[in-house]
């Protein structure tokens, strides 16, 4: 009998290539080298398609304070820029011809409410002495004239009262809100005048941001979609902004909608003037997220330490976006989905500097 050997030697190649694919396949599906601490998978996840625009941070109190009475100013608590507690005198007239306005009015008061005793007393003494035919009925009529007279005069003289208590209530100024002076337009020894201004003021508790937002995104805007304002300085710490305004024209040179939004009361680090970034989300995206703490800062490098299926660790560079809700950070480059990252990277450093005979071997 005869051998074909040059079938048996390809049967044979083709035998042992199959056992290589079998090895390779069995390799591929076995489980990954564990390592001795914490590790995170790369995954898609939808995410909503949020964009920056630059906005600037505005009050929402500022005031301007005129003179609501005449005089000389004797007192000026505060300078340009310094902070003013709601209700703090912030500036004080002399108040000497006030004063005696409100005296005269007084007295003036007085005076009028013992003449309207004596024109009552008249008054019931006539209906008394009417009865028994002891006086005219126009002397009846003539006590009564007499007593709506004074009613009148009475009332009169109540109201000068009034406004000469306001007229020196008037020479002490106070401020409406907490906030900080930012315009003086007087000095201590300055004769004002009714209706000069004195002081700008705006308060700190109360801020929104103004931002410039192209045409094609006013529609999602308008229709509430939510918006957040970025702290400065801190990629991660953001506020949720509140009511939102699209004001109904577009600026005719940059064709762009002005948006206000509002954020909520209290201090966050922001003053007037201020940049900050507003996100606005306008839809829906899959986007490849990494979790936040397993990103390492060198300088000006961005990475992190990634595991194979082997358990050999290397640190690589990645381009990071921003950050987004659940602790996950966006990838825009360096990484795919589904592979591993350290979620401690200093034990991973530490890790990756042992001796070499202890680390995972093919």
């Amino acid at each position: 009998m005869r051998f074909d050997t040059t079938g048996g030697l390809s049967n044979a190649v083709i035998i042992r290539a199959a056992l290589a694919a079998v090895c390779l396949l069995a390799a591929g599906s076995a489980p990954a080298q564990s390592v001795p601490f914490a590790t995170g998978t790369v995954e898609y996840r939808t995410l909503a398609d949020e964009r920056l625009f630059d906005g600037r941070v505005e009050a929402v109190n500022r005031s301007t304070i005129s003179a609501q009475t005449s005089g000389e100013i004797i007192e000026l608590p505060f300078d340009v820029n310094d902070y003013v507690p709601k209700g703090a005198v912030v500036l004080r007239f002399d108040d000497t011809t006030q004063k005696a306005a409100l005296d005269k009015a007084v007295a003036s008061e007085m005076e009028a409410e013992s003449r309207l005793a004596e024109a009552q007393s008249a008054y019931q003494r006539n209906l008394r002495l009417i009865k028994e035919n002891a006086v005219s009925k126009s002397q009846l009529e003539k006590s009564e004239a007499d007593l709506k007279a004074a009613q009148a005069r009475l009332k009169s003289s109540r109201a000068a009262r009034d406004e000469a208590q306001e007229q020196l209530d008037y020479t002490v100024v106070k401020a409406p809100y907490a906030g900080v002076l930012v315009e003086r337009f007087v000095e201590i020894g300055e004769q004002v005048q009714t209706g000069q201004k004195l002081g700008t003021g705006l308060s700190l508790e109360k801020l929104r941001v103004e931002v410039e937002v192209p045409a094609r995104y006013v529609a999602q805007i308008r229709d509430g979609t939510p918006a957040r304002v970025r702290l400065p300085g801190a990629e991660a710490d953001w506020l949720e902004a509140g009511e939102r305004v699209v004001f109904p024209y577009a600026d005719p040179d940059s064709h762009s909608f002005t948006v206000r939004v509002s954020l909520p009361e209290g201090q966050h680090g922001l003053y007037p003037g201020m940049l900050v970034k507003v996100g606005f989300a306008v839809g829906e995206q899959q986007s490849l997220v990494v979790p936040s703490e397993a990103i390492v800062h060198r300088s000006e490098v961005t990475g992190v330490y990634v595991v194979d299926a082997g358990g050999q660790v290397q640190f690589r560079q990645i381009r990071a976006g921003r950050a987004v809700p659940g602790g996950l950070t966006m990838v825009l480059a360096g990484l795919d989905a589904g592979e591993r990252v350290a979620l401690d990277p200093v034990a991973a450093v530490i890790y990756l500097k042992r001796e070499p005979r202890d680390q995972p071997h093919e």
